[in-house]
C-alpha cells in the first residue's frame, strides 16, 4: 500500500505536483490572474491619475485652450444666427446671401476643405476647373445685381418687384431631353 499512497500523494498531494501542473497548462490560475489585474489596473490607474494632473499653466496657454473651444459653437451659433436674421428682416438677409452667390466655387472649395479638415473629416476635392468656376460666377453678376436692385426697390415699398430667375445651364442633357420626350413630370 505504500507504493499507492506515494503514487496518489505525488499525483494530488499539497504541495507542486502533476495534476495542478497539468491543469494550469489547460486552465488559467485564477488568484495569479488577480494578482496580475489588480498589478494592472493599479498601474492604468496611476497612469491616469499622472494624465489628468493640471499643471500650472500661463495665461498664454489658457487664452489659447479657450480659443481651441470656440469654432463649433461659434459655427452652430452663427447657423442659427442665419435662420432668426433670415425671418426677422428677409430683405436684409436676401441682400447678404446675393453677395455670398458671388464667391466663386474654388473658393467653397477651399473654406470645405479647411472646416473639414479642422473636424477630423474627408474632404473629397472637387474635378471642376477653376477657369470654368470663375466664369460661370461671372457670368451670374448680372442677375445678382438685378436681384439686389430689386430687393432695395421691394425694402423702399414698391410692389412691383420682379426677381430674376438663375438662367439654366446652356449644355445640353440628353438624358434629361429624353426623360421629357417620353413624357416625364
Amino acid at each position: 500500500m505504500g507504493v499507492i499512497e506515494a503514487f496518489f500523494s505525488l499525483l494530488f498531494g499539497n504541495g507542486r505536483n502533476v495534476v495542478r501542473e497539468t491543469t494550469e497548462v489547460f486552465r488559467e490560475n485564477a488568484e495569479a490572474a488577480g494578482q496580475r489585474d489588480l498589478s494592472y489596473r493599479s498601474a492604468a490607474l496611476n497612469q491616469f491619475a499622472a494624465e489628468f494632473t493640471v499643471p500650472r499653466r500661463g495665461r498664454f496657454d489658457r487664452f489659447m485652450d479657450g480659443l481651441n473651444r470656440v469654432p463649433r459653437p461659434a459655427l452652430a451659433l452663427g447657423t442659427l444666427g442665419m435662420f432668426i436674421s433670415a425671418m426677422v428682416n428677409p430683405v436684409w438677409f436676401s441682400a447678404r446671401m446675393q453677395g455670398i452667390s458671388l464667391v466663386p466655387d474654388p473658393l467653397w472649395w477651399l473654406l470645405g476643405a479647411i472646416v473639414s479638415f479642422y473636424f477630423g473629416s474627408r474632404h473629397q476635392a472637387k474635378g471642376q476647373e477653376f477657369q470654368l468656376s470663375i466664369a460661370d460666377t461671372m457670368a451670374r453678376v448680372g442677375d445678382v445685381t438685378k436681384n439686389l436692385r430689386a430687393l432695395e426697390a421691394l425694402e423702399a415699398g414698391s410692389q412691383s418687384v420682379q426677381v430674376s430667375e438663375p438662367e439654366p445651364d446652356a449644355a445640353p442633357n440628353a438624358a434629361l431631353d429624353k426623360w421629357r420626350q417620353d413624357g416625364g413630370l
